[in-house]
């Protein structure tokens, strides 16, 4: 037997999925470890093998890969625990980390606080040497110079570079001596050079993106090399791929050299899985992914069965937070999953997030301390889970601390106990509601034509009245809901990218230089290619875009190039139209007449790793429609509590179909079917809902 591990530590929870030769896939859940990953994994595969009747050990030996996915990197950025890092540009440019793009959401508000920069001021140096746009030397790099700045780097104990100078897109020969220089003044300190990480016009976001892969260094060093030490030493022997920010794996050498990529890893990975069953279960072609954990509500949009990518990634609010400045799944995260905190404003107002329990203390049913009302808190006082079956029955939860946080609540807006529970839970569906409405409306997706796909612990237990909300009929939600993250990384491929700038436009093409440039992308990712040939990976496809905008235009928009090469007229002809069909499509404008022009140019190549077999669902169901047991719930109409039956999902079979009220548990998940929906058992195993009015 041959076994595939897939691995999603999240703030909250670690979610582990198992799949072998015959195509079932195993779920494990345990809480995280914030200082060392393995002991979240070794929690996760402690039920695992019991189901698999084998030991940990051998379970490790007879798997041939291992994908591992993680909030750390986002965590470090969002709570500042980055390394202590330098940012290096040239003379006369000390501002760029700190001016950013020069907006905000609320232009009005005069008392907001100046956003701190990503690196400090004070660890700001500028570099005496200047290239010009076209590649040619304004003026000399002052060697001396930066070795003075590199020796204050060393006093200030500094133990990371940025290096983003300008213009090195056109000509890198000051930054690479730069890097040369660190090595020869402060060898064994990690840095990054923009032009080979990100070689784009914009200055900010190269700018930020050097600066944010520089900070991940030592952290991402330490913390995944101590991960393959303890997989090494626990008996596994095999490829260790992590899972990126583009939807895909790479192999976890790679990542530590560009730990940039990790950013968004986890989340990246729902809409992997999101996209894989909207295929397998034919549903509409724009699905609607929400993936609801224990600190956050993350949703992506998958478009004619495509995943949407974006290169607006921002680590806190746009604007004043930091920009990404690369190419990552198109995923919107909020503060609302399991473990977000319910509190009365000083006007009197519910409100439910971004504030989180995490998993230490956690909820206060948790009984490890934690104080605050959370979401979980009120899902159990509605009914809505069973205290003795969390986790599959490896973790209890106490009602009666459950009812003391609730009633917090329940004081403050003067509810009763049930009211105030489920007033929480209508203040959360809000909040996702409205990430939602963000990625569809606004990108011009009608949610009526979509269908939602339920994921993550939290996920079955208000899309109900969410769908409803938003006028969506269907809702899948998959038997691996609990872990969907882990288990998209189960049908995920290798996927990296590399990129040039050539500025041009459409009525005066630079054939030449657009040419050099795709040349030179197209060299880059064939020696990746050839990396992944000799370990065994040899099935690649390699696919081009630029961004591109009509002139006078301050943004951008990324389409796909028709054509391998761009070297006659009748190309930057079919160039144009695919801009003007996805500027038609996002804003519903088309000006044929103005000229396009196009900017930064990638290339993103995919390795194809997944296994068919992982795609399928496990089996190993009883059959028949029996209820386990009928329980009071609550679902806020004015009659009180509802009886409602209670089902598992080992006890159904392909065909059953349940109308609600009903509550269905998985070992990590729970589905609340509220009144007039019906759920069917697909012949894949999973849950498709049917909702009604």
């Amino acid at each position: 037997m041959s076994y595939r591990i897939s691995v999603d530590t999240g703030g909250t929870f670690t979610d582990v999925v198992v799949a072998g030769q015959d195509g079932n896939l195993v779920l494990g859940k345990a809480l995280t470890d914030r200082e060392r990953a393995f002991e979240s994994i070794r929690g996760g595969l402690t039920g695992v093998v019991e189901d698999l009747g084998t030991n940990l050990q051998n379970l490790l030996k007879e798997t041939s890969i291992i994908i591992y996915g993680t909030t750390r990197a986002t965590n470090a950025i969002v709570e500042g625990k980055t390394a202590k890092t330098a940012f290096l540009t040239t003379d006369g440019f000390p501002d760029i980390l700190v001016l950013k793009e020069g907006g905000k959401l609320e232009p009005h508000r005069l008392d907001m606080e100046y956003p701190e920069p990503y690196v400090p001021r004070s660890l700001t140096f500028e570099v005496p040497g200047r290239i010009t746009a076209e590649g040619g030397v304004a003026s000399a790099l002052d060697e001396n110079r930066v070795r003075e700045l590199l020796e204050d780097c060393k006093k200030n104990g500094v133990e990371a570079i940025a290096v983003s100078l300008i213009w090195s897109i056109t000509n890198p020969m000051h930054e690479l001596r730069v890097g040369e220089l660190i090595e020869e003044v402060l060898p064994g300190v990690p840095y990054t050079l923009s032009h080979q990480l990100n070689p784009m016009m914009r200055e900010y976001r190269r700018a930020s993106s050097t600066a944010i892969d520089a900070s991940l260094k030592p952290l991402t060093q330490k913390y995944l090399t101590g991960l393959e030490k303890d997989l090494r030493a626990s008996g596994y022997e095999n490829d260790i791929l992590v899972s990126t920010s583009f939807g895909g794996v790479m192999h976890l050498i790679d990542v530590i050299e560009r730990p940039i990529y990790l950013v968004k890893s986890g989340p990246a990975m729902a809409p992997v899985a999101g996209q894989s069953h909207a295929v397998s279960e034919k549903l509409p072609s724009d699905v609607i992914v929400c993936d609801s954990g224990g600190t956050t509500f993350d949703v992506s949009l998958v478009r004619d069965y495509e995943i949407d990518f974006t290169r607006e990634t921002w680590l806190g609010p746009r604007w004043t937070g930091h920009n990404l400045g690369m190419a990552s799944v198109a995923v919107h995260s909020i503060g609302a999953g399991g473990g977000s905190i319910a509190w009365v404003d000083s006007g009197g107002l519910l409100r439910v997030g971004p504030q989180s329990s995490g998993a230490q203390p956690g909820p206060a049913c948790y009984d490890r301390g934690g104080e605050d009302p959370t979401v979980t808190d009120a899902a159990l006082i509605l009914g809505f889970l069973n205290p003795e079956h969390f986790l599959g029955g490896k973790m209890r939860l106490l009602r009666k601390e459950a009812e003391r946080a609730i009633g917090i609540i329940a004081e403050r807006l003067s509810l009763t106990l049930e009211r105030a529970a489920f007033a929480v839970l209508a203040v959360a569906n809000q909040n996702m509601i409205q990430a939602i409405r963000e990625i569809t409306i606004n990108e011009g997706v009608d949610p009526r034509d979509a269908a939602l796909i339920a994921g993550g612990g939290a996920g079955g237990l208000n899309i109900v009245p969410i769908a409803r909300e938003l006028g969506c009929k269907k809702i899948l939600m998959p038997r691996t809901a609990g872990a969907l993250s882990a288990a998209g990384m189960q049908v995920s491929n290798i996927v990296t990218e590399a990129g040039a700038s050539c500025f041009t436009a459409s009525n005066d093409f630079d054939f030449k230089g657009v040419k050099a440039a795709l040349d030179g992308i197209k060299t880059r990712l064939g020696k990746f290619a050839k990396k992944l040939d000799e370990r065994g990976i040899s099935e690649v496809e390699v696919k081009l875009y630029v961004e591109a905008r009509y002139r006078f235009q301050v943004w951008e928009l990324e389409i796909l190039v028709p054509t391998e090469t761009l070297e006659t007229q009748k190309h930057v002809v079919e160039l144009v139209e695919q801009f003007h069909k996805m500027h038609e499509r996002v804003f519903a404008v088309r000006d044929s007449e103005q000229p396009v022009e196009f900017l930064n140019w990638r290339g993103r190549l995919t390795g194809v790793v997944k296994g068919e077999s992982a795609s399928v669902a496990s089996s190993g169901f009883v059959g028949g429609v029996n209820a386990r047991e009928v329980r009071k719930v609550f679902y806020g109409d004015e009659e009180g509590s509802l009886d409602t039956r209670i089902f598992r999902g080992g006890d159904l079979a392909p065909g059953d179909e349940i109308e609600g009220p009903a509550i269905l548990e998985e070992p990590t998940s729970t589905l609340v079917i509220e009144p007039g929906t019906t759920v069917r058992v697909t012949t894949q195993g999973d849950y498709l809902l049917e909702v009604g009015g």
